[in-house]
């Protein structure tokens, strides 16, 4: 099969074509024949090298990509699922060596694949397992009950927003920050509160709810900046493993997705909320799979209000 890696890390431009042994899934696993691949800022983050100390124990070529979507092609032996050859699925992605969602095909547990939403094509769906689990973990980590507060950074970017709507689904009052361009978007995915963002949101939460919020979803990954805008005894769920010094009885709560790739239950209760309209996908762009580098060089560039999808050849 073919896939898109890379043997050196660096900037966009060391991806290119390899070729693959076609995978065979085993007990409890599933393969996918890949039409989508979204491509995420740990994609970016494998590519350059920041993370080159613990990938080079798995062999090349790196093959990365989180989240797949496409036609379920095969069950592996004495696998239980209820889903079956030839539908349309999707599913999360755990990249080591050569695994990784930028392939024709690709091997995953039985638990980490779901349909993919009624009316929903495979490009779209591509865009959900990721982040909608991550979005998901941090509701639960953060643990609020409906009426209370959070706050959410990075509110117009694809986590963030399906924080917000998480959040409003679940009956809490949001506190999202956005850019003047972003307002719009923000109010529209149900944000009851919009503030400024930049390094000193946590000033701009704070004269909103004068009291701090239950809680801080920071998905602007803006680390120690965000603490001031949470009350006391509140929670803060992070990203990329920050676990910052606390104050005043507040908690950091690092959000890592891994741990939800087999969430099926989760995952398909997300599948669930696109399907009921409570869940927004949102592509921002397509590139075929070849033009990797592309995507990868303008998701660098920013602005992005939804996810680059490479897709491959039905």
């Amino acid at each position: 099969m073919k896939a898109i890696g890379f043997t050196e890390f660096g900037g966009p431009d060391v991806l290119h074509e390899v070729e693959l042994p076609t995978p065979e899934p085993g007990a409890d696993e599933v393969r996918v024949r890949v039409l989508a691949a979204a491509v995420s800022p740990t994609d970016t983050l494998r590519r350059s090298g920041a993370r080159a100390a613990d990938m080079r124990k798995e062999g090349t070529p790196y093959v990365v990509g989180m989240d797949v979507a496409g036609v379920l092609e095969k069950v592996g032996p004495g696998t239980r699922t209820d889903l079956v050859a030839g539908e349309h699925v999707m599913g999360i992605v755990l990249p080591r060596g050569t695994h990784g969602g930028y392939a024709e095909q690709v091997v995953l547990p039985a638990d980490s694949v779901v349909r993919v939403p009624a009316g929903t094509d495979d490009v779209a769906a591509s865009t959900l397992p990721m982040n909608g689990l991550t979005a998901r973990m941090t509701l639960d980590l953060l643990g609020l009950r409906a009426g209370q507060t959070i706050a959410v950074t990075g509110a117009a970017g694809v986590y963030g927003g399906y924080v917000v709507q998480l959040a409003r689904s679940e009956g809490l009052r949001v506190v999202a920050d956005a850019a003047p361009g972003d307002r719009d978007l923000v109010r529209e995915l149900g944000a009851d509160i919009v503030v400024d963002r930049g390094d000193d949101v946590s000033e701009h939460i704070r004269r909103a709810v004068p009291d701090g919020v239950d809680g801080l979803a920071d998905g602007a990954v803006l680390d120690d900046k965000v603490i001031g805008a949470v009350r006391d005894g509140g929670r803060i769920a992070t990203v990329r493993s920050y676990t910052g010094p606390s104050e005043r009885g507040i908690t950091y709560h690092p959000v890592m997705v891994r741990e939800y790739a087999t969430e099926r239950a989760r995952l398909d209760a997300l599948r669930g909320l696109v399907e009921q309209g409570r869940l927004t996908l949102r592509v921002a762009g397509t590139y075929p799979a070849a033009q990797a580098a592309e995507a990868h060089r303008r998701l660098a560039a920013g602005g992005t209000r939804g996810r680059l999808v490479l897709t491959f050849g039905g």
